[in-house]
Parts: structure tokens; sequence; C-alpha cells
């Protein structure tokens, strides 16, 4: 639904003749444009792009941001995305002029800064996963799924073994099934059970000489870990699968646990999650991968390695490789903020984050579980899923109303109906990052929506210049382009 005070669009706000900059005079040579570029390249007419002064341009934008939820202004309990506040030292090393001004085109001998603190992050995240090698290519976290099971493929052929199935909870973030499908395995669902952890009756059913990975997230997207890991690897292994852990959620057992004990073979992470660094609006991204040694000639290449002299190197020659999985080496911005992150930290404040992400999910539990409850009971670890189906019964209110109407009251929504074993599911983060009075507040809020009328609630979000637009519609024909009169 749109408002009568939504902002006009810079070309709305165009009129002729208006200009934000002032252009030298052209040094390209005074000819005519068909003897500079083929006529095919040329466009019959200028485009119409909008004419304003630059004051205009600055309170169009200014205005926008206004409008945006963000870590710095709100808030953000987002279930299984992890938006905690980045730290601006961070940003502030990242843009350093050593750093942000480097070219991937550059020689090696000229990167010997930047190699030494890539190679440093690789170390830290094996240490980390309590794994043996790292790839710092991929480019987001699912990119790193799909890289580790290119990986684990990679494997079974080299050693002659053909697998074709990949077991996946039924709690699993969407980008397991799609990994494994892109990946050319037949993703296969495996049942959780009356506590939300793995069925293992299902899960034994399922294994099979077919089976190449187990995925498994842990602790899960219900917010609880899943003590029978262990059990997990040890059957797996010995039918000769591989178990892969969706790091999505290691921001509950940083320092606490690492994967590689509870049997883990490979994983991804997500630095701007786990590490802090910018996450949302599609980017940027970085999905490195940890695997244990019998995996690491497969990783993708160039890795950095150290040389004997002890310089740094991009190394690239690696027969087994899968080959490069993104342009260029990676997102070096993104990983430049997670090794801020880690050694700000150290070993001390990583498990400290983690016990202080567990602390506040449980406590912002306690204060609406009565209201909200909790469909999996029992003590949570960085998040929890509340679920609204009895408030849906009785008022009329689903999760989607309490979603939406937590931005009028300025928090972003947590997520909602995820995962879908979970009806009415409301998926609430903290993360370690929030203060007690930000948790209460918040919950105070959430009991007052309960309470607010049912019919008001189907339009919130009513602050916003746009309330609730037709998703569905927008999916499937969504306009790209602005068109006058539209």
């Amino acid at each position: 639904m749109y408002k009568l005070d939504q902002p006009p669009l810079l070309f709305e706000s165009s009129r002729p003749g208006r200009s934000t900059a002032i252009l030298p005079d052209s040094d390209v040579p005074d000819r005519p444009l068909d003897a500079i570029l083929p006529g095919a390249h040329l466009a019959s007419n200028a485009p119409p792009l909008p004419e304003l002064a630059e004051l205009d341009v600055v309170r169009h934008y200014t205005n926008l941001s206004t409008l945006n939820m963000a870590i710095d202004a709100n808030f953000y309990p987002l279930g299984s995305c992890t938006m905690k506040y980045n730290p601006k030292r961070n940003e502030r090393l990242a843009g350093l002029p050593g750093f942000a001004s480097q070219h991937p085109y550059q020689e090696e001998s000229t990167l010997q800064g930047l190699l030494q603190l890539l190679f440093e992050l690789q170390e830290m995240l094996a240490e980390i996963a309590g794994l043996h090698a790292v790839s710092l290519q991929p480019a987001a976290g699912a990119q790193g799924e799909l890289t580790a099971l290119l990986v684990a493929a990679a494997y079974f052929k080299d050693r002659g073994d053909r697998r074709t199935q990949i077991l996946i909870p039924d709690s699993a973030h969407g980008t397991n099934p799609a990994s494994a499908h892109l990946a050319g395995f037949e993703a296969v669902t495996i049942k959780s059970d009356a506590r939300g952890l793995v069925d293992l009756a299902d899960f034994r059913s399922k294994l099979s000489d077919e089976t190449a990975v187990f995925m498994m997230t842990n602790p899960n997207t219900v917010g609880l870990f899943d003590p029978q890991i262990g059990t997990i690897a040890q059957l797996l292994h010995e039918r000769g699968g591989l178990l892969y852990l969706d790091g999505a959620n290691m921001n509950a057992i940083l320092g606490i646990v690492r994967p590689g004990d509870m049997g883990v073979d490979l994983m991804h992470y997500n630095p701007h999650k786990t590490f802090s660094g910018p996450h949302g609006g599609g980017g940027p991204g970085a999905g490195p991968i940890a695997v244990r040694d019998f995996l690491a000639p497969f990783l993708p290449a160039p890795i950095v390695a150290r040389s004997d002299d002890g310089t740094y190197r991009l190394d690239a020659d690696r027969p087994k490789s899968i080959g490069r999985v993104r342009s260029f080496f990676g997102n070096t911005g993104v990983l430049f903020r997670a090794y801020c992150y880690i050694r700000s930290q150290g070993p001390d404040g990583l498990k400290s984050v983690a016990e202080h992400a567990v602390l506040n999910a449980n406590y912002l539990m306690q204060l609406v579980k009565d209201l909200y409850p909790v469909h999996y009971p029992g003590r949570c670890m960085h998040e929890f899923v509340a679920s609204a189906r009895s408030i849906a019964r009785e008022k009329g209110i689903r999760a989607m109303d309490i979603a939406k109407a937590l931005i009028d009251h300025n928090f972003h929504a947590p997520t909602v109906y995820f995962p879908l074993i979970v009806p009415e599911a409301i998926m609430i983060e903290p993360t370690e990052t929030e203060s007690r009075e930000t948790l209460e507040q918040f919950a105070r809020v959430l009991r007052s929506i309960v309470d607010e009328n049912p019919a008001t609630l189907h339009d919130a979000p009513h602050t916003t210049p746009i309330s609730r637009p037709d998703e569905v519609k927008a999916t499937k024909t969504p306009v790209l382009k602005w068109q006058p009169g539209n």
C-alpha cells in the first residue's frame, strides 16, 4: 500500500537546466562521435538523466537514508541473520590507503602486507574451526556452501567413489538444498524429532553408501545445540560420508567448541555475521570454507602461502583444485574487517562473544515466552523461535502483523515463517552487542502489540511511505525501471 507522502523520485524532482557538477572542457579530439565509436554503439538521444542542484540531491539521499532500518539506528533482532553492530574501528582500518587502494593486478612483491594479513586470517579461521586448511575465496555464505560441496564432489571423484545424495535436515537454511542441487547431488530431507533435533531413526534409515555429505547446522535454526553430533559423525564416517557444518550460527559457539572436534569435515563461515562485517542489501559478503587435511588439495586456487624465505605468495599450483569460484582473490575488504575483529577480541574475547549472545537470547526468551510460546522449549543458544499460532487463533494477529507493527515502534522485524517446521514462526536473535535495556524495551513492545486492534495491525506499518507491498506480485512481475506516469 503506497501513501501520499511517498518522497518523489529524482526524475520527478528534475527541472531542465539545473546542474550539480561543472564538468571540465573535453580533452577528446573534436571529431564526430561516429568517427570515434561505431554507430551501433551510439544512442540516438542522450540518456534522460535527472537534472537537479546539489542541495536537492543531498536532501534527496539524506531523506531516503532516514527511511532505512540500520543497525546503527535500530535494534535488529533478525534471527539466523545475525545483524550485530559493526565496530567503526574496523571500518577505519579497512579504509587505510595502504589496503583500500591496492589493485588485484599488482605484483605479489608489492602486496606482502595484505597477503600476510590474509595468510594469518586463514590460520585463525582454521584454528577456530578445528580444521586444517581454509579458502578465503567464496563471495558469500551460500557460495561457501556450494564451494564446499564441490570440494566434496571432487574428493569422491578422485577416489573413484560415486556418491549421489546429500542429507539435509528439514530445519535447514534454504540455501542447503539449493547448494546440493547445484553441486550435482540429490537432496534428501531428514526429519526433526519432537525436541527440534535431528531424528536419528530417520537419519539411520536414509544413510547409505550413496550418501556423500550430511549438511548440519549446529546450533540449528530453532536455536538448539544438537548433542547427537558425535553420534551422527560416527555413523556418517562409518559409511564413508562427510559431515558439513553450515556455519551461519557460529556466533553461539565461538571459543567454546570447535566444529572439527565434533567430527565436522568441512564448513563455511559468514564473516559478515560472525565477525561483524557489514551485512545486508545483497552485499558485501564473504564465505570462507575450512576443511580437513585430506580435502585441502581440492580447495579453490589460489591459496595464500608462506615461502621458506618468509615472503607470501598466491599459490595456484594445485593440480587437484576445483579452480576459481570468483574473480580475483576474494572480498578482501570484508575479510580485512573479520581479521581486525578477531585480532581485537582474541581467544577470550571470542568466547565472551558467544557467552553473551547466548545470555541475551535466553534473557529475552524468558521475558516473552509466556505470551509467545517457544515451540521447542528449553535453554536456547544464540536465538530462539517463538510461535504466534495461539495469538493468531485467539485474536487474529499473525506473525507478519507483529513483524510489521514492530517497525512502527522503531524496531526492525525479526525473521518470520522460518524455519518451516514451526507454525507462525518468529525467530529472534538479539546478538551479544545489545544492552539489557534494549532487550527489555523490545520485550515490552512485543507484549503491547498483542493488545492493539487487529484490524489496525493488518495495515501496519503506518509510519513508512510504503506499508505492505504485494510481495508475490513484486516477485513474479518486477518493475525494474522508471517510466514517466508510473
